[in-house]
């Protein structure tokens, strides 16, 4: 028997349909047309995955600049019921951390993912990621309305390195205290 291909392709205005149709079948909230807008110009960011030349996943990041930090948002990141535990997944989520090692300016990458979901949740751990918070009301039209934030650091936050005499300056100064 020969081995499956498994590849990541860019999503681009002539299959964007697909990326749209696999969306409303993996995920139980649907997306605007200004989320596929911005994922035509996400380069790197979105890619389709491929088995054996069939489009059978998504994966649809951004860059998240908010909290003093540089963040990459895991968007999107699923697969067609039939085609998971075959490695699919896992290949997304190394093209992303691939790409975040690659940039060297990230300090961590995160995600939401629906309270109940064991299954992604358990996948990401296997990652490294880790839940860091809760959001209550998350999601507006499906039950449980709840989502855990998972995150995974690259980068821990440097504190201010003190001076000399102990003090830790400014981040404006114009010489004078």
């Amino acid at each position: 028997m020969t081995r499956a291909k498994i590849e990541l392709g860019d999503v681009t205005p002539h299959n964007i349909k697909q990326l749209k149709k696999l969306n409303t079948v993996v995920f139980p909230v649907s997306y605007n047309d200004k989320f596929y807008k911005d994922v035509l110009e996400a380069g790197e960011l979105a890619k389709l995955a491929y088995y054996n030349d069939i489009v059978v996943g998504a994966v649809c990041c951004r860059i998240d600049t908010s909290e003093n930090s540089r963040r990459l948002y895991i968007m999107t990141l699923g697969c067609l019921y039939p085609y998971r535990r075959l490695g699919i997944g896992t290949l997304m989520v190394e093209h992303v951390l691939k790409y975040v090692e690659q940039d060297g300016n990230f300090d961590s990458i995160f995600l939401h993912v629906q309270v109940n979901n064991e299954g992604a949740i358990d996948f990401y751990k296997k990652f490294g990621f880790e839940i860091v918070e809760t959001k209550e009301h998350y999601y507006k039209r499906i039950e449980p309305a709840d989502a855990h934030v998972l995150q995974k650091t690259i980068r821990a936050p440097q504190p201010p390195i003190p001076l000399l005499n102990g003090s830790v300056p400014h981040a404006k100064t114009n010489g004078h205290d």
